[in-house]
């Protein structure tokens, strides 16, 4: 049976991976995080909790990959067939406030991750990017895989150079690298600085959400449940053979999106339609609000769903399933 390493376990995104190889597969998983960023044992406990199996079956395994794993480390984490490169500083505020500290972290992070796949030689690393890669787009326009980079903030940068330093491995020394850049996702246990979990708590106390825009220009995003990234992540795992230097001039590249495009206030009124109650807002120019973000972003869906993929839970059903979960846990809305 298959092994997966997923790194920043503890985290929002990788928690939920962690939770969808458990319960769709029979892979064991190593589950390793610093546990001194963003990533919870709270949330590993949650998934871990009531299902005995799936404890067996999980090594949580704590380390801070700004540093290199040590020999023993290595030896003690053994043979995987598969590693989940998640684990990153993933919130643009914070890489704005202070850019250097959290661009050196992602880049230790991805480098000491790619030095560990050299010593166990897995099947496949996931690295796992993000659509800011490319920076805003105009006009409805969705990106193509292997869109030109062009990044507008300290976050975006790293996890460019991140995707960078992987295809330098991948071709370098033969490490089998596939990069996914996602959109905006959402789910149980967010932290609650996202936009989602500070729009149900603003509508729960009856105060004004603060949306970015004009009228005539509000903000927009594609969503994506996690649990719905899990399943893309594990269907490319599954697909297997990735492509390899020489015989190919690139590493694989997939977008995993949604299809519907949402305003920032369209989402916002969803979520207050949901909890039967009126929403209030008020809009903040995006720009000088803002500087370093972006107003749209835009990933093309159309490979991955070519290759048969496809969200198994639709957008309007994640959100309510989010929306109602959270609201019946305050506890991870503070």
């Amino acid at each position: 049976m298959a092994r997966i390493l997923i790194t920043g376990a503890g985290g929002f995104v990788a928690h939920h991976l962690l939770e969808h190889v458990l319960a769709t597969t029979g892979w064991d998983v190593v589950a390793t995080d610093s546990f001194r960023h963003r990533g919870k044992t709270d949330r590993i406990a949650q998934v871990l909790t009531g299902h005995p199996d799936w404890r067996a079956r999980t090594t949580v395994f704590t380390h801070d990959l700004s540093a290199p794993f040590s020999d023993q480390a290595t030896i003690s984490i053994g043979a995987v067939d598969y590693i989940m490169a998640m684990a990153s500083e993933s919130h643009v505020d914070r890489s704005i406030s202070d850019p250097v500290p959290f661009i050196r972290n992602n880049t230790d992070v991805i480098c000491n991750t790619l030095e560990l796949a050299r010593e166990l030689e897995p099947a496949m690393v996931i690295v796992v990017s993000t659509d800011e890669v490319y920076g805003p787009v105009r006009g409805g326009y969705a990106c193509p895989e292997w869109s030109t980079i062009l990044p507008s903030n300290p976050y975006a940068a790293s996890k460019a150079a991140q995707e960078a330093i992987a295809i330098s491995y991948w071709r370098t020394y033969g490490v089998p690298v596939v990069l996914t850049n996602t959109m905006n996702i959402i789910g149980e246990r967010q932290d609650a600085e996202k936009f989602l979990p500070m729009v149900i708590r603003q509508v729960a106390a009856r105060e004004p959400v603060t949306i970015h825009g004009t009228p005539e220009h509000i903000g927009t995003r594609h969503y994506l449940h996690a649990r719905n990234a899990a399943s893309a992540w594990t269907f490319l795992l599954d697909r297997g053979n990735p492509a390899m230097y020489p015989d190919a001039d690139r590493p694989d590249r997939w977008n995993v999106a949604g299809s519907e495009q949402v305003s920032n206030l369209d989402l916002a009124q969803r979520v207050a339609t949901i909890m039967s109650q009126p929403l209030l807002y008020e809009l903040a120019d995006f720009h000088s609000a803002r500087p370093g973000h972006d107003a749209h972003y835009g990933l093309d869906p159309r490979k991955l769903a070519a290759a048969g993929w496809k969200p198994p839970v639709d957008f309007s059903e994640s959100l309510e399933r989010t929306v109602n979960w959270s609201l019946a846990h305050p506890a991870w809305l503070r």
